[in-house]
């Protein structure tokens, strides 16, 4: 079975695709803009799809897997020009959100036992 891409691969991927470029990655600065140029695409096509703006005859059609796609690519650009791994990026806010907010939510087999014991 594929596992598919790590993190690893798609951030060595991007920068193999930037590389071939003389101009290289844009300024984070920049980057930034384009995340929010990218952030408010996404929120475009998410409101025509599950909010009350339905969009005009006149706008082209677009996935929310592409702006999605559109932001991770992005995010991997500015992590790759400040040198970030993503892996690890990750692995930090998993743990945080593990150890800090672990008892922030209710769980699943938490609120089923609950249910039981009514």
């Amino acid at each position: 079975m594929d596992k598919g891409k790590s993190m690893k691969d798609l951030q060595h991927e991007v920068d193999t695709y930037i590389g071939q470029f003389k101009e290289g990655y844009f300024s984070p600065l920049a980057m930034l803009a384009r995340l929010t140029e990218e952030l408010g695409e996404l929120a475009r096509e998410i409101n025509h799809t599950f909010g009350e703006k339905p969009k005009k005859s006149t706008e082209a059609e677009k996935a929310i897997e592409e702006e999605l796609g559109d932001l991770l690519f992005v995010i991997i650009c500015l992590a790759n020009s400040l040198n970030i791994d993503l892996e690890e990026a990750h692995d930090y806010v998993m743990n945080k959100f593990n150890t800090r907010d672990k008892n922030r939510w209710t769980r699943i087999n938490e609120e089923m036992r609950n249910e039981s014991d009514e």
